[in-house]
């Protein structure tokens, strides 16, 4: 399946239109991860022990996803638990590479002790918004997952270099918006160091969640498991959504191509 037989530029249309993924952030050392699976996530984005977490977090987390009959995603990042992985730093092409096979293959042990593929890669905090915007890390990122996860899908940005990437490496591409996270006028995410950046209220996140489905320009919808008010703020979208008609299914776990 190439990259715009994911998720196309004006959205999906007829049955596609009413499927949403919802993905969480895991793995990361914290306390909500098992809550994050009962309030219904169908995609677990797990941290690969560069930003945070370590063997037994992707242990643990991996072992949920098996038991609960969830999409398992690898979700590297910068090597820089000081700042969680949200602050950019510069890495070269030969650097990338390595830092996304260490990391990969450190998620791919513990998947195949549940005997779980890894389904999709979703970069983590900074390097995510730095591999949508750097065209050449971006298509050496792409490259090494061809290699590294054979038939895994890119999650990331609706526009960007990701998604060009993917289209250039012939990747499913699966577009994603964020329930937790403020949009400015132009689509962009209000940076985290603003005012109102991180919403908190059900009622922000459940009508940003309804938007953003039936924009049709997504098909996956993240919470950040660092959250404490992560599996609440979830669980009310993901109520909502159902109450709307959505059907909450990780992609390419009912369709093929």
């Amino acid at each position: 399946m190439k990259a715009d037989d994911a998720d196309g530029p004006g959205g999906a249309a007829g049955e596609e239109r009413r499927v949403i993924d919802l993905n969480a952030d895991l793995g990361e050392g914290g306390t909500q991860d098992e809550a994050l699976f009962a309030a219904g996530i169908s995609s677990a984005n797990v941290a690969c022990g560069a930003h945070a977490g370590d063997a037994a977090t992707m242990a643990a987390a991996c072992a949920l996803a098996a038991r609960h009959g969830v999409a398992l995603g690898a979700h590297p990042g910068f090597a820089d638990r000081a700042h969680f992985g949200r602050r950019e730093q510069e890495i070269g092409l030969a650097d990338l590479g390595i830092l996304l096979a260490e990391q990969i293959w450190a998620l791919r042990r513990h998947a195949d002790a549940v005997g779980l593929p890894i389904r999709y890669v979703k970069p983590h905090g900074a390097l995510y918004h730095f591999l949508n915007r750097e065209r050449e890390h971006a298509l050496l990122f792409a490259g090494s997952l061809r290699s590294l996860t054979p038939g895994a899908a890119i999650y990331g940005p609706p526009a960007g270099a990701l998604r060009e990437a993917a289209e250039a490496a012939g990747i499913s591409f699966v577009a994603e918006g964020f329930i937790d996270r403020a949009y400015r006028a132009d689509g962009s995410l209000v940076p985290r160091g603003e005012p109102g950046a991180v919403l908190h209220e059900e009622g922000a996140a459940v009508a940003q969640a309804l938007a953003l489905a039936r924009g049709g320009r997504v098909r996956t919808l993240c919470v950040h498991g660092d959250g404490p008010e992560a599996p609440r703020l979830l669980g009310a979208v993901r109520a909502a959504l159902v109450a709307a008609g959505f059907r909450v299914e990780a992609p390419g776990l009912a369709r093929k191509g």
